[in-house]
């Protein structure tokens, strides 16, 4: 494929709309929404995509009823207990960026040991977003950049020393950011989709990938 992204970013939304067509609670969408993320992190891996990052958890999901919140908490754990496997034989890096102050120890000890297992994994990195906004981004990388005399803000981001996303995939049919990677997204092709994410998977991924080769990034230029 031309003109590969080398940064897809995916804001994943749709699971709770998903279970609901279907009678079902809005856990059950969640959980089917994983075997999108393993379908989308395979795909990429086969067609060169070197950074996959997933908006999973923002700041302001914090507000949704506490069975919701612990059941996202939870399906983070299974996920990372039972996708060690998929990761290192896909040579895949795990990292998770967000406000982790506000995780659980438990949780956050379990992603610091998948992410140092998969430390020495090249073939890809896959960020998942957790607890996290973009303005809470702003606001603490300006914080520490003050404490510290800089004069960049870009090294103080949760983000530093990943390449800001070159494409930005949003599911369900809205047409927002929401809040999400505010800095980073300045330049960043965007590609909307009506598709649930549950129902998201490798074709679809493959035909934001196709769009998005077609497209002319001039970046404020004339070409």
């Amino acid at each position: 494929m031309d003109n590969l992204p080398v940064h897809v970013s995916i804001i994943m939304d749709g699971n709770g709309r998903w279970a609901k067509e279907r009678g079902l609670e809005r856990e059950k969408g969640h959980l089917e929404g994983v075997g999108s993320v393993r379908a989308c992190a395979q795909e990429a891996v086969r067609q060169g995509v070197k950074y996959l990052s997933l908006f999973a958890f923002s700041e302001e999901n914090w507000k949704r009823p506490d069975s919701e919140v612990g059941a996202l908490m939870a399906l983070m754990m299974k996920s990372i207990r039972e996708e060690v496997g998929t990761m290192m034989e896909n040579g895949i890096r795990f990292l998770v960026l967000g406000n982790r102050a506000r995780l659980s120890d438990a949780l956050n000890s379990a992603i610091s040991g998948l992410e140092k297992k998969t430390a020495s994994n090249n073939t890809m990195t896959m960020i998942v977003f957790l607890s996290y906004s973009g303005q809470w981004d702003i606001a603490q990388a300006a914080r520490k950049m003050a404490e510290n005399g800089g004069d960049s803000i870009e090294p103080y981001l949760v983000t530093a020393g990943i390449p800001d996303p070159d494409l930005i995939i949003r599911t369900s049919g809205e047409q927002r950011i929401s809040n999400y990677m505010l800095w980073q997204a300045a330049y960043s092709e965007f590609y909307f989709t009506a598709k649930l994410w549950p129902d998201f998977r490798e074709a679809d991924f493959r035909a934001a990938l196709n769009d998005y080769s077609g497209r002319d990034r001039r970046y404020g230029k004339v070409k």
